[in-house]
């Protein structure tokens, strides 16, 4: 249960805030899931072109255009304007809350102490549906106080607290998407990056995670001037240039340019090789049908290194290619040793990322 409301407070209210566009499909499950619970619903619509408007409409009255800018931030900014209430709760069109959890929520909106400026909730089923993600449930910030209150601390010396105080709840949102959404979101890294935005550690991180989890061979063509100047660049550090020389090699390895393969892997393993570059090692010889020296790259993606960006590089991907390899080496027993650890990484990863 969340920490006791303080004496005298009453009920916290929140306002449901989204952006959508073309949901007609989703949009109408995930209001019904949480409509009773929220005090009102505020929606933006981005230029949807199907019956989104006209479903958002039955619910609220709070139905806002918003010109699409290639820009996730304004929209939210925007949408979480227009909130009157003292929480904002913040969904997307493919969440949705199970009886359970609609149980939940309504208790935390009872008790929660109005002191609280951030409630995190589980975001769940994320390895479902083709979405990006290294774990099936991970804490995320999805309930947010609307104004905050600024407390001085400490009897002497006293300070602003300047860290929001933050609650982990037991909300389970169930994340069931139509599909993935890495293209679109791909697109949206390339397109900052063209327009001068210069990525922060934790976008570049990601756009490097979600290329190397569901990038094609297009994505990464588009994708190696960008990585390529991020591995040159002085100011990014040890982790990010790592990042983006796996980025690089494997955009390199795509197009067949050796060269270019070899000069960015040996940057990574010439500092500390991690799993992600091993596991390209292993693709790299793979494809010239040298299984011996595959394997051996296979194996150091496993057991010798750890991953960066994608979990299945240290884990599945690489252990499928340990298989391949043994199996067109004549070793089945070998292979099926593999196949075993497969099945047992497959359980693991079904875990919980609380970080």
């Amino acid at each position: 249960m969340p920490p006791h409301r303080r004496w005298g407070a009453g009920m916290i209210t929140i306002s449901l805030c989204m952006i959508v566009k073309n949901e007609e499909k989703i949009l109408e499950r995930c209001l019904n899931t949480v409509a009773d619970l929220v005090d009102e619903i505020i929606i933006a619509d981005t230029g949807s072109t199907d019956a989104t408007k006209e479903i958002a409409a039955r619910y609220t009255e709070h139905v806002y255009d918003f010109p699409w800018t290639d820009d996730f931030s304004a929209a939210r900014n925007f949408v979480f304007s227009k909130a009157t209430q003292e929480y904002i709760y913040s969904a997307d069109a493919d969440e949705v809350l199970s009886p359970e959890n609609r149980e939940r929520f309504r208790a935390l909106k009872m008790c929660l102490d109005p002191g609280i400026e951030i409630v995190q909730m589980k975001y769940a089923n994320q390895l479902c549906f083709g979405t990006v993600y290294n774990f099936d449930e991970e804490y995320r910030p999805k309930l947010f106080k609307r104004k905050r209150d600024f407390v001085w601390e400490a009897p002497i010396h006293e300070m602003v607290r300047l860290e929001p105080e933050v609650y982990d709840s037991d909300v389970v949102i169930t994340h069931m998407p139509q599909g993935s959404h890495a293209k679109r979101d791909l697109e949206n890294f390339r397109k900052s990056w063209e327009k001068g935005y210069r990525l922060s550690k934790r976008l570049h991180g990601m756009y490097a995670r979600e290329l190397m989890m569901a990038g094609d061979r297009e994505d990464f063509a588009g994708a190696a001037a960008i990585f390529a100047q991020s591995a040159a660049d002085n100011e990014r550090d040890g982790e990010e240039m790592a990042q983006a020389c796996c980025v690089v090699a494997r955009a390199a390895r795509l197009e067949g340019d050796v060269i270019s393969f070899f000069k960015y892997a040996c940057k990574v393993i010439a500092q500390e090789a991690c799993s992600e570059i091993c596991c390209e090692m292993g693709l790299f010889y793979e494809e010239r049908e040298d299984w011996e020296e595959a394997a051996v790259w296979y194996y150091n993606a496993v057991y010798e290194t750890q991953p960066i960006l994608n979990l299945r590089a240290g884990g599945a991907e690489s252990l499928e290619g340990l298989i391949r390899c043994y199996e067109r080496l004549g070793c089945p027993e070998q292979a099926d040793i593999y196949r075993q650890e497969l099945q047992n990484c497959q359980t693991e990863v079904m875990g919980t990322d609380r970080g």
